[in-house]
């Protein structure tokens, strides 16, 4: 049998030189190639695909391929993890497996020991099959396990204190509760989570995930389990278990794949107990170049020269979860060099970002916004975000600091770009400041995005998307989600963008002044050359992006 140093040679992957030196140091034939993945050499695809090679078997990429549920369900999940292998599809009485190292008998035995079934093995790479196991042997059957554990020691200790449950499992890092709520976290980040949804009712506790922003229910708990989840939620995001009466605000982290993954927690009393939503913050939206927003070239060039100005006021509009604090941090990294001082005040503190001064706002000491923005003005900053404008006194502030020199980027909740003028003005700032200030306003919306994996050609003709409201020109490269195994049967993976990006010419000024409607405000700024949501969009859609449904779900 060939060895996979001279197959690898042979396939023009290692040259001989290497090669020599590899056999001149006494390696064996795994270690070689432990050595020339571990160097960047070859990767683990070429690894994999040479020692498919060696053994004559298929090489297969399981993330490309529709993998059949009832295989995966003929071996448990342990076998799986230990041996890294995971049945692919089951063919007239045999057992197609995918695994790393298809000469592992004792993996082979334990598979068909525990499927009763002739075993073929296929060959994949390693990081590929560990995301594939991930996804099929997810936590759900364990949670149920331990849902089942809880009823049984409740039923146990039903004469026990009525708070020592909650209180009690909170504070015991081995206790099931601890384990229910770590798996559902873990599970929520494995699963591209942006929110974890946590809803007390009449007789259960639902749980819902929001993926690629829509919400998902995921696994439900037994009512007696309510108030210990709660309780250790509230334990890890330092927050007052005895208050149930009103709402509160926190702050957790969590380990997850060896990475800290940050969580915002908020309570919200209802009337069948305390619902808990947790936002996870993906730290990744701050290494985030401006490229990887999404803007089409025509408003990344409007969007870009305003930024680069030294002073002046942009602002972010959309709703909560539209990526407003992405757009933000994003364009801070631009902005923030070493010569320029850049202060924040958020409530709270999303992003901990290394070369920048947060503030996080603490009204029951006095720390509000104004008060904060008060005391940045005298730091001697150059660039000042403002989590959100939410007060006549902020604006007021906000706009002062714009017109003094400074560059300030902030978010307000409106429904479009030209809504935000007249959003100012209603907050009492003067026409004539809001005109002077303002200098760019990005109204924003996220989409899902096509799975690139299954995603076919939209095969309806241009009379019907037109019939739709949308405008059709040149060529047409919509696609329809379809659905497969690497996006969950969705058809969709991942978010994408939509802008509108809205610069303050001199006659959008002078409309602000007069007070001029929304409507008309946003007429002359198309006609200067301002895309609509709608139009953003429609153009995205064109681009194979996303979908004509999605836009119609996102956009009015």
């Amino acid at each position: 049998m060939a060895s996979l140093t001279y197959l690898l040679a042979r396939r023009g992957e290692l040259s001989i030189a290497r090669r020599d030196q590899l056999l001149a140091a006494g390696l064996d034939d795994e270690g070689a190639i432990r050595a020339l993945v571990e160097d960047g050499t070859i990767t683990g695809a070429q690894a994999a695909r040479v020692r498919a090679e060696q053994a004559g078997l298929p090489f297969v990429v399981v993330s490309e391929l529709n993998v059949d549920r009832v295989a995966v369900s003929r071996v448990p999940s342990a076998i799986a993890r230990r041996h890294i292998l995971l049945p692919v599809a089951h063919e007239e009485g045999r057992l197609v497996v995918a695994m790393t190292d298809p000469a592992d008998v004792l993996a082979i035995d334990d598979v068909r020991q525990a499927s009763g079934l002739a075993v073929e093995p296929v060959v994949a790479e390693r990081g590929d099959l560990l995301a594939a196991i991930d996804r099929f042997h997810r936590a759900d059957s364990e949670l149920s396990d331990i849902t089942s554990t809880i009823q049984e020691e409740q039923e146990q200790a039903a004469a026990a204190d009525p708070f020592g449950f909650g209180m009690a499992d909170a504070a015991d890092e081995d206790a099931p509760i601890v384990r229910f709520v770590n798996l559902l976290v873990n599970q929520a980040v494995q699963d591209r989570a942006s929110d974890i949804h946590i809803e007390p009712g009449e007789s259960s506790v639902r749980v819902r995930f929001r993926v690629d922003g829509v919400l998902h229910e995921m696994q439900s708990a037994p009512k007696t389990m309510q108030q210990g989840i709660i309780s250790r939620l509230k334990i890890m995001s330092d927050i007052d278990i005895a208050e149930r009466r009103r709402p509160q605000d926190g702050r957790m982290s969590v380990m997850h794949g060896g990475r800290k993954v940050d969580l915002r927690v908020a309570t919200l009393p209802t009337v069948w107990g305390e619902k808990v939503v947790m936002r996870i913050l993906d730290t990744g939206g701050t290494q985030l170049q401006l490229s990887d927003l999404g803007l089409l070239p025509h408003n990344f060039e409007r969007y870009q020269a305003s930024y680069k100005k030294p002073y002046g006021m942009i602002l972010v509009t959309g709703p909560t979860g539209s990526g407003k604090s992405t757009t933000l941090y994003t364009t801070l990294n631009a902005v923030a060099r070493t010569e320029v001082n850049v202060i924040t005040v958020e409530d709270p503190v999303e992003y901990r970002m290394p070369g920048v001064n947060q503030v996080q706002v603490h009204a029951k000491a006095g720390l509000t916004f104004a008060a904060a923005l008060r005391s940045i003005l005298r730091s001697d900053p150059d660039v000042v975000l403002i989590g959100e404008i939410r007060d006549h006194e902020t604006a007021q502030i906000a706009i002062e600091a714009s017109l003094t020199g400074h560059l300030v980027l902030s978010t307000l909740h409106t429904n479009d770009a030209p809504s935000a003028v007249t959003r100012l003005t209603e907050m009492g700032i003067e026409p004539f400041l809001v005109g002077s200030a303002l200098d760019c306003v990005v109204a924003q919306r996220l989409a899902r995005r096509l799975c690139d994996r299954c995603k076919e050609p939209d095969l309806r003709g241009a009379e019907q998307f037109a019939a739709m409201g949308f405008e059709v020109t040149g060529q047409l490269g919509v696609h329809r989600a379809v659905g497969c195994t690497h996006c969950s049967g969705t058809g969709y993976r991942g978010r994408i963008a939509i802008h509108e990006v809205m610069t303050v010419s001199e006659e959008i000024e002078r409309l602000t002044v007069e007070r001029a409607s929304t409507s008309e405000v946003a007429r002359v700024a198309s006609q200067q050359g301002m895309r609509s949501l709608r139009q953003d969009a429609w153009e995205k859609a064109t681009l194979g992006l996303t979908t004509v449904e999605e836009v119609q779900r996102v956009i009015v």
